[in-house]
């Protein structure tokens, strides 16, 4: 059995999901699609509180990208929106494997909305497919009915709701959005026909969500595989293990960041190969996310990092801990801290309002310049000038 130092647990994770790039090297459409499908998948977020989630997570991992970049490849086709475990851009070649999910979704959610909506409700689905057969793209504004004008079927009081139904289950893809409000179409239209057309068997599809799932994790349970797309049940994982685990996977032993107890798991193959070649991680300071591919899974970040992070916007202010909408500080290999800061774009800045610091972590020249320098990043990639400090600040820069 194979047996992982922490720190190599570490490097692993932030390898596979890229964050060992040179982050100054411009790479292009090119470079921004191989990332992507590096990553998998990159989940959505409409809060702007700096930039939005998709934004950010990319540009962690490259500080040339730009917002634009992301939208050209998803108007061309080369990305489809659709669900993961939240909403996310995903590349349009796995539209074939999410043709399982859609079917999967339909036969749940057709009961649920029709549960929720009323026995009707399959006839303002085929009255909405047929006004956007017809006419072709629409937006949910394009619902509501003109003034002195007849209400039609497809604009029924909840057609929002039929927009979604058909999103979710793959009758309906999103070209584009115009703001951050979806626009939608029928999906033959909008998917690249080679990747419309193509089909997987079932079979084929549960190898590819369990082997591409594990590429990108390093290791991890059965539930960790299942959770990493949201398209197979742990049953389904383990069935594939069972069959398949011997041939195709290894066992490898992780130790935790608190020396506790290791923990076994399944990993790829070439995992030993994977570990010998791996880059430097970069020494910048990085702001990430709270949708970060790395910070998503919350019990596996406090194992592996021991860092525990939960968002608290639903959070009362008074029973909040740190922040509204706080970012993880990774440095290196390590989570060394989280910061609270807002781009505020009426005063052209970015506010930062606090600073907190990881036990065992020391505050310094360095970090203090290395922070300086991450901020001026993000002030670039939203479109501000100045950084600004609260005075009650605790790490204000001299």
């Amino acid at each position: 059995m194979l047996h992982l130092t922490n720190t190599q647990a570490r490097q692993l994770i932030l390898h596979l999901q890229g964050l060992t790039h040179p982050p100054h090297k411009s790479h292009g459409a090119d470079g921004l699609e191989a990332l992507i499908g590096q990553l998998g998948f990159v989940q959505q977020d409409s809060i702007r509180w700096v930039e939005r989630a998709h934004h950010m997570t990319l540009f962690a991992r490259n500080q040339t990208y730009r917002p634009k970049h992301l939208e050209k490849l998803h108007e061309g086709g080369v990305l489809f929106e659709n669900w993961t475990h939240d909403a996310s851009l995903i590349p349009s070649e796995s539209w074939c494997y999410w043709k399982h999910k859609f079917a999967r979704d339909e036969a749940r959610l057709r009961g649920k909305f029709t549960k929720w909506q009323g026995e009707g409700f399959e006839k303002h689905i085929e009255a909405l497919r047929e006004r956007i057969a017809r006419k072709g793209e629409i937006r949910a504004r394009d619902l509501e009915k003109p003034k002195g004008e007849k209400l039609e079927m497809w604009q029924w009081h909840d057609g929002k709701a039929a927009m979604e139904f058909m999103w979710r289950t793959g009758q309906l893809a999103v070209p584009r959005r115009e703001g951050f409000q979806k626009v939608y179409d029928l999906s033959e239209r909008v998917i690249p026909q080679a990747h419309f057309k193509a089909e997987v068997s079932h079979e084929e599809f549960v190898d590819w969500a369990c082997r591409s799932a594990l590429d990108r994790l390093g290791f991890g349970t059965a539930s960790d595989i299942a959770k990493y797309w949201y398209l197979l049940s742990i049953a389904e994982v383990n069935e594939w293990l069972e069959t398949h685990g011997r041939q195709e996977t290894m066992r490898v032993r992780v130790q935790p960041h608190n020396n506790d107890k290791p923990r076994d798991f399944f990993a790829s193959l070439d995992l030993e190969a994977i570990l010998d070649r791996m880059p430097e991680i970069p020494t910048r300071l990085r702001m990430l996310s709270p949708f970060d591919p790395v910070i998503r899974d919350r019990k596996r970040l406090s194992w592996l990092f021991g860092f525990d992070y939960t968002i608290e916007i639903y959070v009362p202010p008074e029973k909040r801990k740190y922040g509204y909408y706080v970012f993880p500080l990774l440095e290196k290999d390590k989570l060394i801290g989280r910061i609270d800061c807002q781009a505020r774009r009426v005063d052209d800045c970015i506010y930062v309002t606090q600073i907190w610091l990881e036990d065992k972590t020391r505050w310094s020249c360095t970090k203090q310049e290395k922070l300086n320098a991450e901020l001026a990043r993000q002030a670039r990639l939203c479109g501000v000038k100045n950084i600004v400090w609260d005075k009650a600040c605790s790490y204000l820069p001299n």
